[in-house]
């Protein structure tokens, strides 16, 4: 994975050791621990402020194990067509099957609120910066975006400093529009101090490089401004224009690429390689686009499936052989033969990525965006955008062939034959081709090979798959062979939300009433649309 070498400085911080001290009389000169700093001194050296600034960079994909299983890997992973659940004592309660059971489908809302607006406050207590303050809010609406674009309609506006979810709801229009204003407060700030860097210490991304944080404000921007163009396509093209014209613009190369850096363990690794032997591998849905692009990306994002011939039995040889998602699971060790995902314990988590701003580009100019750029082969800007997008992908990953990758004309995704004889899938996928046409727009196939690059070029970034799968319908995904809804799941669409947690029923209901009745649009169940899914 080629990044930028400077976000990979280790993080530090002051570590103090305590000894207890007997309350007496003279409390003031007495209980207090001569090795501990105090409070002016943990202002002076930026203490406050690296840790409330590196907890909430903590919240966004979270680097706590448990609940990155639950939000990255069982949950987007299975939705965005990237992992699959290869635990049987997951069986009937997992998202692949439509049935998490109610400790899963918490976690986004439950733990990761309550996280960011106490650490954001905690910033605003730690300093008077404005500029770490703006990248806070950056931060604060990375995290809460993945949340509202999994449930709807969330407490985010009224929502106190200490982070109580008692709160009323906004609308998801609502939210769209405050976290651009956010956006645009933070992009005028940081851009007017643009040379102000900040300590590398407190900050995990881009090493306090505060232009770096103005490229992924604005293509965050981007990301926000193509999740609504359908529903509000007016406001979606101001946005995204201004975050390209913006005189910093958007990430543009690689070197801008936002990575986290991983102090300890990276937990995709924990998740698909400690717990239980492996909890999760890589998706048969993504190994099979990408066996038949005979993708040279493919021995960087994955492991080869490790079956004995005895296991295949003649059916297949190893190689890339995802399992499918949504199906059910024997218990048994056959399940930890099928491909992984390539990661290491101190890989950096990937937040976005300059082949995703130029995948949107592409498709903000195919809705009539006026932006354009130079440099690609290609008769149209979307073509050289989409181009673009493809080769740095291939770039970032340090791989060659980029040209007659894209040159590929023909392609049949074929019927998904799973090695292990467990879950095949006997309808063809997609004949989504890589080669873009010129005469060929929305309804002839080129949207569907733009999100299908990018899609892969995303990887593995799974809520945003599942985002872009709800929005478009690409890339064709395998449905699950088991559903779990109860009927509220179309098995064509697949989930489309999260449901609210119990919580919420018990120590929030009305609010949460008000909010089903008025801003979600339909039941309180996996199968209704967010506002940005909802098609005209």
């Amino acid at each position: 994975m080629m990044i930028d070498k400077s976000i990979l400085r280790p993080l530090t911080f002051i570590v103090m050791a305590g000894i207890a001290v007997s309350c007496t009389g003279n409390y003031e000169d007495y209980n207090v621990n001569p090795y501990e700093a105090n409070k002016k001194q943990m202002e002076y050296d930026g203490y406050m402020m690296r840790s409330a600034l590196t907890t909430l960079q903590a919240w966004v994909i979270p680097l706590d194990v448990n609940a990155c299983q639950f939000t990255d890997c069982l949950l987007g992973g299975s939705y965005g067509g990237y992992l699959s659940d290869s635990n049987s004592g997951f069986n009937n309660k997992n998202f692949g099957t439509y049935a998490p059971q109610e400790g899963w489908s918490k976690v986004l809302f439950n733990d990761v609120i309550p996280k960011i607006f106490p650490a954001l406050t905690d910033l605003k207590n730690a300093t008077s910066d404005s500029v770490p303050l703006a990248v806070g809010n950056v931060i604060k609406v990375m995290a809460m975006q993945r949340i509202t674009d999994a449930y709807g309609p969330i407490p985010y506006s009224k929502i106190g400093e200490e982070g109580s979810l008692t709160a009323p709801y906004d609308s998801q229009e609502e939210i769209y529009k405050q976290m651009f204003a956010e956006l645009d407060s933070a992009i005028h700030v940081m851009t007017r101090h643009r040379t102000e860097d900040f300590t590398a210490q407190a900050d995990m991304v881009y090493s306090g490089k505060v232009e770096k944080w103005v490229r992924l404000a604005n293509s965050l921007k981007l990301r926000l401004a193509i999740r609504i163009s359908v529903v509000a396509p007016d406001l979606a093209r101001e946005k995204g224009e201004e975050a390209v014209k913006h005189e910093i613009g958007p990430i543009l190369d690689n070197a801008d690429n936002a990575y986290l850096t991983v102090a300890s363990s990276n937990p995709f690794r924990v998740v698909c390689y400690e717990y239980n032997g492996g909890d999760s591998r890589v998706s048969a849905d993504i190994t099979s686009f990408m066996n038949g692009y005979k993708d040279p990306r493919r021995e960087k994002f994955f492991t080869p499936s490790t079956f004995t011939e005895a296991e295949l039995d003649g059916r297949a040889e190893n190689g890339y052989h995802g399992l499918r998602s949504g199906i059910y699971m024997p218990a048994a060790d056959m399940l930890k033969h099928y491909a992984n995902i390539n990661v290491s314990t101190n890989s950096p988590i990937l937040w976005m990525n300059a082949s995703e701003v130029a995948f949107i580009c592409a498709e903000g100019v195919m809705r009539g965006w006026h932006i354009n750029m130079t440099g690609e082969k290609g008769n149209r800007p979307d073509e050289r955008f989409y181009r673009r997008g493809i080769r740095l992908s291939f770039e970032k990953w340090g791989v060659g062939g980029a040209d007659a990758y894209m040159e590929n004309r023909t392609f049949r995704n074929e019927p998904y034959k799973d090695p292990m004889g467990l879950a095949d899938y006997s309808r063809t996928i997609s004949t989504a081709a890589i080669q873009w046409l010129d005469t060929d727009w929305f309804s002839m196939g080129n949207l569907e090979r733009l999100i299908t690059q990018k899609w892969i070029a995303n990887f593995p970034m799974g809520l945003e798959a599942w985002a872009e799968y709800r929005r478009t319908g690409y890339p064709r995904l395998m449905p699950a062979s088991i559903n779990n809804s109860g009927g509220t799941v179309d098995p064509e669409k697949m989930a489309r939300r999260l449901t609210y947690p119990q919580t919420e029923y018990t120590e929030n209901n009305e609010n949460l009433s008000k909010a089903i009745a008025n801003h979600l649009g339909g039941p309180d169940t996996m199968g209704t649309d967010v506002w940005w899914a909802k098609k005209k």
